[in-house]
């Protein structure tokens, strides 16, 4: 007889409907899916040959995060005896991890390939990579007395018998491995050398003028490996790297009563360095008895062992390109290119008094981060700034903005930093510049248990007199001086006073640990986001169904949610036409016949990284968002997002322009298909290749160069076909998703309130947008400075 649990599961499966999967894909194997299209820019002849090389180190350096987290965490999970299955392809752990390890080989047979070829190609052009059977008597005596002089008073190789037990083999970290055969009658021995990460991997050859040779460190050692062991024989070599599961919830370790948090997460970090293991990748060649010893020691199945022939980490092919010789470098790298000045922005003025008098938007990397970091430095030294805060997910090595930041704390300005620890694999450089950030007086505070805070906004607090202005800076990716050069992404500059007043309610929450704020502009994850992206999509559909034009666009990193995939398959049936720009994974299946035959769905992989959000409803946009989440349930329901109303017509113009320069991209876009798999963008007879990225460059130089010189006016660049520093404004009224009327007020101990003064908000219908003009901050201040004054006459009978 089944029990009352199970009659109650067996009922509850009844009454909820069985999940459509025919318009849905696994989100393992769609991103393995991105990650061959990343290759693709390796096997792409128009692409310059070095340029090439880099995207295949950069496919590796990837695959090794989705074998560290997502397998890892998937293999923890396959353990269990009731393993959870995907909503979106309805696999069990277990049967993920089959489907990802059977595509493995072929990933990296075609990887293995084209770095062979365009290693060969580089070679004839005379950036050559020594191999240790193919050195010429003068390199190897330099080999030689390098391994001697340098190496090996440096390493430290290790033989495994029973008295020697295998050592714990780091995370990543590279391992020279060979059979041994004893001089005695023991059995075939084990010899270990760990490959020193404190010296140089890349060692410089002689080589004659115009050309660069250089060899492996760990080339070095093989190729002296005899000497390595005293009287045991090397019987045969290979280089190995184990790749750890790093899918380690920092939360969920616990953090000791009266334990600095900072010192949890170092703690959690060298953890990291001893998990299981979940690939062994070999390059060279060892005997089955050997390999099977290092196999059975990592407790690790055969089909979790990857061999090839060229070198593991590749991460080492950024640090030559600077080795390249001068002749070559137009020929092998992409032109130089420099971020270029936003032209509605004059650097020789205050940032600040621009922003009050017009938003501004910057589009990295095209147009450089100087606006941003000038203000905040303006900001520590101005008299009238009272208050700087920031939240902080991935930061620079050499930061301006934190040095800008500690200026402020140390000339007696309030600072705030959310500096968030949990950001993976950057959390030892957050921390360090979180006890920097302490120790010059900020306030630095963590994100709340069980949610990364991974929104961008820094808030800038001014008095004067006795008012107050706030400019509000909110971005789609991180504030970082390096990445801007690298990622394509959105910042907003903005004096709205709804918005600042949003982002001083999102801080005030913030540092009380409220997660469940109430916004009037802002949509902010967990509690807000998702309801925002729900009602655009819902008004697109009504519109659909009422006869009228509605459309919705997207432009993502990755599509996983399961609810939102769900609700605009629905806007597909509904007849709005979705169109999405999606650079990684998307378990959405778009042109699904009476599914979603209305949703298209393209990719750019190209120079810089595609990394901005952007949300539009309307067919002519007239609800533009920006946001910091992507559309996955760990981002809209697991972390703290912004998304951010773009409400001037000036700026809301330009995301146009981008985004539709972009959808024209037939070049670097690849568009998706209703089976899975992403294939070039087919062009009409006669359309010219247009490649959005090139395009983008051309533009910043071409606005940059038309920009009116400071103080002096400058004549039009004489140009065949001018183009405008900013394009033609659209006669649309920017409208905002207004959030719906919150419920009567429950008690729960667990949600700490809103500060009483700013909890009290105005109430609004709800589920309608409404037409949001542009407040005038100087009109503001000067009311308040009125106000200010009326009370000075009021209080001291003086009017000066």
């Amino acid at each position: 007889m089944p029990s009352k649990i199970e009659k109650k599961q067996a009922a509850a499966k009844l009454r909820k409907p069985p999940r459509d999967f025919s318009y849905t894909q696994n989100r393992e194997l769609s991103w393995l899916r991105f990650d061959n299209r990343v290759l693709d820019e390796a096997f792409d002849e128009t692409v310059p040959l070095f340029e090439r090389l880099k995207f295949v180190s950069i496919f590796e350096s990837n695959l090794d995060e989705f074998l560290m987290v997502r397998v890892g965490g998937l293999s923890d999970l396959a353990e269990l005896k009731k393993q959870p299955v995907d909503n979106k392809s309805n696999m069990t752990a277990s049967e993920q991890v089959d489907a990802v390890m059977a595509e493995m080989p072929g990933l990296l047979t075609r990887w293995e390939s084209i770095f062979k070829s365009i290693e060969g190609k580089l070679d004839t052009l005379g950036v050559h990579r020594a191999h240790i059977d193919s050195l010429t008597p003068e390199e190897r005596t330099f080999v030689t007395r390098y391994f001697q002089a340098y190496v090996s008073p440096v390493i430290s190789p290790l033989v495994i018998d029973p008295r020697h037990p295998f050592p714990n083999l780091r995370n990543g970290a590279l391992y020279l491995a060979c059979g041994l055969d004893g001089a005695t009658d023991e059995e075939s021995l084990l010899g270990l050398i760990e490959i020193p990460a404190s010296m140089n991997r890349v060692v410089e050859i002689p080589s004659p003028t115009g050309t660069y040779s250089y060899i492996l460190l760990e080339d070095v050692i093989l190729a002296c490996l005899d000497s390595c062991f005293g009287s045991y024989k090397p019987l045969d070599r290979a280089l190995i790297r184990v790749t750890r599961n790093a899918d380690i919830d920092p939360d969920g370790e616990g953090v000791e009563e009266e334990e600095d948090y900072r010192q949890h997460m170092k703690r959690i970090l060298k953890k990291r360095l001893r998990l299981q293991p979940v690939v062994l990748a070999v390059s060279g060649s060892l005997e089955k008895a050997t390999l099977k010893t290092i196999r059975k020691a990592l407790e690790l199945s055969r089909r979790s062992v990857f061999t090839c022939d060229i070198p593991l980490n590749l991460g080492y092919v950024f640090g030559i390109e600077g080795k390249i010789p001068e002749h070559l470098r137009n020929e092998l790298l992409f032109t130089p290119f420099k971020p270029q000045p936003n032209p509605t922005i004059d650097m020789t003025r205050s940032i600040r008094e621009q922003v009050l008098q017009h938003d501004k938007l910057l589009f990295y990397p095209y147009e450089a981060m100087n606006p941003f970091l000038d203000l905040v430095h303006e900001a520590a030294y101005d008299p009238e700034c009272i208050s700087l805060r920031i939240t902080l997910y991935r930061v620079a090595k050499q930061s301006r903005l934190c040095e800008s930041l500690i200026d402020a704390a140390e000339n007696g300005k309030e600072v705030t930093v959310l500096m968030e620890l949990r950001a993976r694999f950057d959390e030892q450089n957050n921390i360090e510049w979180a006890e920097r950030l302490e120790e010059a007086g900020c306030t630095v505070i963590y994100g709340s248990e069980g949610f990364k805070c991974h929104s961008k906004i820094c808030q800038l607090t001014y008095r004067e007199g006795m008012a107050l202005t706030r400019l509000t800076l909110l971005g789609t990716g991180n504030f970082n001086e390096k990445t801007a050069k690298l990622y394509s992404d959105f910042m907003l500059m903005t004096a709205h006073p709804g918005i600042g007043e949003d982002a001083n309610l999102f801080f005030r929450n913030l540092s009380l640990g409220n997660l469940r704020g109430d916004y009037r502009f802002l949509g902010v994850a967990p509690v807000g986001l998702k309801p925002l992206i729900m009602r655009g999509l819902d008004r697109e559909i009504q519109r659909a169904l009422a006869g009228e034009p509605a459309r919705v666009f997207f432009k993502l990193n990755s599509l996983t949610d399961r609810e939102v995939i769900d609700k605009i398959a629905e806007a597909s049936c509904a007849g709005v036409r979705v169109d999405m720009i999606i650079r990684g994974i998307s378990c959405l299946k778009p042109g699904v016949p009476g599914k979603t035959e209305n949703v298209h769905v393209r990719s750019i992989v190209g120079r810089f990284l595609e990394h901005a959000r952007v949300y539009a409803f309307g067919v002519d946009s007239d609800m533009i968002y920006l946001s910091s989440a992507d559309m996955m349930t760990r981002n809209t329901e697991h972390r703290v997002e912004i998304a951010f109303p773009v409400l001037d017509p000036t700026c809301r113009a330009l995301v146009h322009e981008y985004m539709g320069m972009q959808l024209r991209d037939n070049v670097k876009a690849r568009s998706l298909t209703s089976d899975g798999t992403w294939v070039p963008v087919e062009r009409a007879e006669g359309e010219k290749p247009f490649n959005s990225q090139e395009a983008l460059l051309e533009r910043a130089y071409r606005n940059a160069e038309a920009a009116p010189e400071p103080v002096i006016e400058a004549e039009p660049a004489p140009e065949a076909e001018p183009q405008p520093v900013a394009p033609k404004v659209q006669e649309v009224q920017a409208t905002v998703i207004e959030p719906e009327p919150a419920p009567a007020p429950q008690p729960d101990p667990q949600v700490t309130k809103p500060a009483p003064e700013t909890s009290a908000r105005r109430d609004k219908p709800a589920g309608k947008t409404k037409a949001i003009e542009r407040h005038r901050p100087g009109r503001v201040r000067m009311g308040l400075g009125l106000i200010g004054l009326g009370l000075k006459t009021l209080i001291t009978g003086k009017t000066k």
